[in-house]
C-alpha cells in the first residue's frame, strides 16, 4: 500500500459557536451523551480538537465535534482543519465513529484501565463500563455481510399476459424449449 495523502492542512483555535455543523450530520446526541461529555470536561479539560474542512465560501464545516461545539459554545477550542471536498467530507462523516467501533478490546487490559481511572462522574464511570458492548451489533452485522455469497447478475424479462390461459400457454411454450421460468400473479 502507498502512503496516504496527508490531508492535515492546520491546526486552528476558534470560538466553538464559529463552526458550522455539517448539515448532513446524521448523529443525534441524546441528553444522557451531552451530561457525561460535560462532567469528563470538568474533570479533564478540553483534550480533543474538533475535526473541519473549508467550505468553498471560507467557513469551517464540522466533521467530527458537533457535541463539543454545542457544549463549549462560547469557548475557543482546537480544531483540526483538513484539505478534502465535500464528497470526502461525507465519507469522513459517515466512517469516523463506526471504524472506531470495530476495534476490538484486550478485555484484561481494558478491565485493569478501569480500575485505575479515577472519575468522580456516575455517568462516565457507567460509559466505561460499557465498553465493548456498543460496537458488537455493528461488527455481527460486518460478520455476517461476508457471509453471503457475492451477487450475481439475473437477467428476467416480464411478460404481461391478458389471462391466465394465455400465461399458461406461454409458460409451457418456454419450458418446452428448456427456459427456467414461473408464473407469477399480482
Amino acid at each position: 500500500m502507498n502512503p496516504p495523502r496527508i490531508r492535515i492542512k492546520e491546526h486552528r483555535r476558534v470560538r466553538a459557536c464559529e463552526l458550522e455543523p455539517h448539515p448532513q450530520n446524521p448523529r443525534i446526541h441524546p441528553e444522557l451523551q451531552s451530561r457525561a461529555l460535560a462532567d469528563l470536561l470538568a474533570e479533564v479539560g478540553f483534550a480533543r480538537s474538533l475535526l473541519a474542512y473549508e467550505t468553498t465560501q471560507g467557513k469551517l464545516r464540522l466533521i467530527d465535534g458537533h457535541l463539543r461545539r454545542g457544549l463549549l459554545a462560547d469557548a475557543e477550542v482546537v480544531v483540526e482543519v483538513l484539505d478534502v471536498n465535500e464528497e470526502e467530507a461525507r465519507a469522513l462523516l459517515l466512517s469516523i465513529d463506526p471504524l472506531s467501533a470495530l476495534a476490538v478490546n484486550d478485555e484484561p487490559a481494558l478491565e485493569a484501565l478501569r480500575q485505575q481511572a479515577v472519575t468522580a462522574s456516575a455517568l462516565v464511570r457507567e460509559m466505561w463500563n460499557s465498553i465493548g458492548k456498543e460496537g458488537e451489533k455493528t461488527k455481527e452485522a460486518l460478520a455476517d455481510c461476508e457471509k453471503r455469497p457475492a451477487l450475481t447478475a439475473n437477467y428476467l424479462v416480464l411478460v404481461d399476459c391478458a389471462s391466465e390461459q394465455e400465461q399458461g400457454r406461454l409458460l409451457e411454450e418456454l419450458q418446452e424449449r428448456g427456459m427456467s421460468c414461473k408464473a407469477l400473479i399480482s
